[in-house]
């Protein structure tokens, strides 16, 4: 919600998204066919993340943005697999950071 970050609208896309692309594949595919697809959603919550950082002379933004859609990357696929403790606890913990974090974070001047 700050600074034109990913919106309310980019992670429950990402979230729903990434849940769906793990149940197909595990009714699809074997253990095997099921990993090359996890490992293909984090490697593109990477890619995604990585567009969303922007580098300048006073340093980089957009960090926290990415690694927030990584984790709900993580949560899609939690959900998938019927691990709900999971995908809560990255959930709390995800808007816990981002809601109260501001105060320390280091000013740069």
């Amino acid at each position: 919600m700050k600074d034109n970050g990913a919106g309310l609208r980019t992670f429950p896309l990402v979230t729903i998204a990434s849940c769906a692309f793990m149940l197909v594949g595990m009714d699809i595919y074997d253990a095997t066919g099921e990993a090359r697809i996890m490992y293909a959603i984090i490697t593109g919550m990477g890619f995604i993340g990585g567009g969303a950082i922007f580098k300048n002379e006073k340093g980089s933004k957009g960090t926290a943005t990415a690694a927030s859609l990584w984790n709900t990357g993580a949560i899609g696929i939690s959900v998938a697999y019927g691990r709900y403790e999971i995908a809560i606890i990255l959930s709390v913990v995800g808007f816990l950071i981002l809601q109260f974090s501001e105060p320390f974070k280091v000013k740069k001047h």
